[in-house]
């Protein structure tokens, strides 16, 4: 699918827009004044795939905390680029702590939460100016849940004069794209080139985000950040980013993105990459990691058994990711089956790099595995799991070998 044409902006190593791949991003929601366990969680989230870490800076000691996260994180070899997250007092923390904002590989300020009035300008200017002097790239993030009070209470009057006005969700659409456009321009009158622009625009509605990107889109050229802003748990909030970021994608449109899930209580952060990821791959967009295909089960299938090892082998895959991805390029774009009985079994498996159709409910107890379409060999007996994941491990590699 085409993908809509955007500057190209440089966040340390990692090109974004431009034709560049979609890059997956997420939040550490630890204290960063911790500099310890903020940088565990980088380094977490980092080995997960994540490939910009953003973090809240929000008081002196979590500004001067980012150099030691960044030394801490070079210890362990962690290389990934750090965003700092900045509201309210931004201007203060990247004036009076100047290691931060060179450690910094981005940093993102909200429009809506920079200041009131004249001191909005001025704050904002203050932001921007030290970005420029650091050579810096901005994502300018506006959100719906926190607008610029004025531009809205201006559009809210300019529609109730309108001889045809717009529903009240229609205008604070076009607020959080108009207050979005107007940093940006004014970002570049400072001298912010446009290459270093990012633009999100966070809604929490599906639909309300789709429109508004659509919107966007059509308006200007800076790289777009994707996501829905207070997504929510588990299979709700992945359901909603699916939905949303997947008919945004399918149009071409974003450059970043970020799976806003609220976490489990002590859940692991990890997840929301781990959907992103997916969600490009299922798409056809990117390859991060071999992906399983497995039957949902029915009463062929009455043992849990073939559920098990696919679970067993898609951990196992993911697992084995960080090694595989340097000594074995390609290896990403590998597919398995993991199928339940002789209905789709041998087909599915046929089409997969390799496939293993296990035996269902009144079948002989036998598991032929096929390997490129091929037919190779029949499992038996009680040490299938374990034998087949030798031949996944072999497969890979005598198949994706360095060059």
């Amino acid at each position: 699918m085409p993908r809509i044409q955007t500057q190209q902006v440089r966040v340390g190593s990692v090109a974004i827009g431009g034709g560049a791949p979609i890059v997956v991003q997420s939040m550490t929601n630890t204290d960063t004044e911790d500099a310890v366990r903020t940088a565990a969680q980088i380094a977490d989230l980092a080995r997960a795939g994540s490939e910009l870490v953003r973090i809240t800076v929000n008081t002196e000691a979590a500004a001067q905390a980012v150099p030691e996260i960044r030394e801490r994180l070079l210890k362990m070899n962690v290389d990934v680029p750090l965003v700092g997250d900045f509201h309210f007092n931004g201007h203060k923390l990247l004036k009076s702590v100047p290691e931060c904002a060179k450690t910094l590989d981005k940093y993102r300020i909200n429009p809506g939460n920079v200041g009131r009035g004249q001191k909005r300008d001025e704050q904002f200017s203050q932001m921007i100016e030290i970005a420029i002097q650091n050579n810096k790239p901005v994502r300018i993030g506006a959100n719906w849940g926190s607008l610029d009070q004025e531009l809205l209470a201006k559009l809210l009057d300019e529609n109730a004069a309108s001889k045809s006005p717009k529903p009240l969700e229609a205008i604070n659409r076009e607020a959080v794209i108009t207050s979005a456009l107007e940093s940006a321009a004014r970002a570049e009158e400072l001298g912010l080139s446009r290459n270093n622009i990012i633009i999100s625009c966070k809604m929490s509605r599906v639909q309300d985000l789709i429109q508004v990107y659509d919107t966007l889109a059509k308006r200007a050229d800076y790289s777009l950040h994707l996501g829905l802003t207070e997504a929510g748990m588990g299979s709700k909030g992945i359901v909603a980013s699916t939905a949303a970021l997947a008919i945004l994608l399918q149009q071409g449109i974003g450059d970043t993105i970020r799976i806003s899930l609220t976490p489990e209580p002590n859940g692991d952060r990890t997840k929301e990459v781990q959907v992103g990821q997916e969600i490009l791959q299922t798409m056809g967009l990117r390859s991060f990691t071999p992906m399983v295909t497995a039957c949902p089960g029915c009463g062929r299938t009455s043992s849990t058994y073939f559920q098990e090892l696919a679970e067993r082998i898609q951990t196992y895959l993911r697992d084995s990711m960080p090694s595989w991805k340097s000594d074995h390029p390609g290896v990403e774009d590998m597919s398995v089956a993991v199928m339940g009985c002789v209905v789709n079994g041998p087909g599915e498996s046929k089409h997969a790099n390799i496939g293993i159709s296990l035996p269902g409910t009144g079948e002989r107890p036998i598991a032929p595995v096929y390997i490129n379409g091929e037919k190779a060999m029949t499992l038996k007996g009680d040490h299938i799991a374990e034998e087949f994941q030798q031949i996944v491990h072999t497969y890979v590699k005598e198949h994706y070998r360095q060059a």
